[in-house]
């Protein structure tokens, strides 16, 4: 079981990771708190955000929208290798998932299938969105990659985590698709490459 990090600690883990961020408004105090709690933390979720566009994409992520207030995430991962932190707490990104996947998550073993909305994944991941069509056409630049792999690292450093405790919004939620373009095991075997 793991308390959140502060915000201070995680800017300065993303940095030590050696990425560069862009502070957005007051995101260190933008959360959705009010809603419940945030932590216990037991992971780090990826996805994409279906949008084109740096200030769009950030903005989005930020405020969020009608359906869906902000923020969605608390580092958002543009094209070009930047992460803009855009909140911190509890963000609407995870949603409900499966408690099995939740609980390999946690035993950092091999994930079950994702069959169950039954458990509250805004409480326990850390989440960065990270800029893309998600069509499997819309190119992932290595620069972004890697920041992409860096900021998840960043997370399971500070936590004592291996790169068992990153995972997929695809692999959380069923019907969820995100991210597209790559696998999370390839994806993994990147974040392993910086923790070790």
């Amino acid at each position: 079981m793991a308390a959140p990090m502060s915000a201070d600690r995680f800017i300065d883990a993303l940095r030590n990771e050696g990425l560069t961020i862009v502070e957005v408004g007051a995101w260190r105090t933008h959360n959705r708190n009010h809603k419940g709690p945030w932590g216990p933390v037991h992971g780090v979720m990826v996805h994409h955000t279906v949008t084109r566009g740096t200030a769009y994409t950030v903005q989005l992520c930020r405020d969020g929208h009608a359906a869906l207030p902000g923020p969605l995430c608390h580092g958002v991962i543009t094209k070009d290798g930047r992460v803009h932190l855009v909140g911190y707490g509890r963000a609407n990104h995870a949603g409900s998932g499966d408690r099995d996947v939740l609980a390999a998550v946690i035993a950092e073993r091999r994930l079950p299938p994702d069959n169950e909305r039954d458990t509250d994944g805004n409480r326990h991941f850390y989440g960065f969105e990270c800029e893309n069509l998600g069509d499997g056409r819309d190119p992932w630049p290595a620069v972004q990659l890697d920041a992409m792999a860096r900021a998840a690292a960043a997370v399971c450093r500070v936590h004592g985590w291996t790169e068992r405790s990153v995972i997929g919004h695809l692999e959380w939620q069923p019907g969820k698709p995100d991210p597209r373009g790559f696998t999370m095991n390839w994806f993994r075997t990147r974040v392993a490459a910086h923790l070790n």
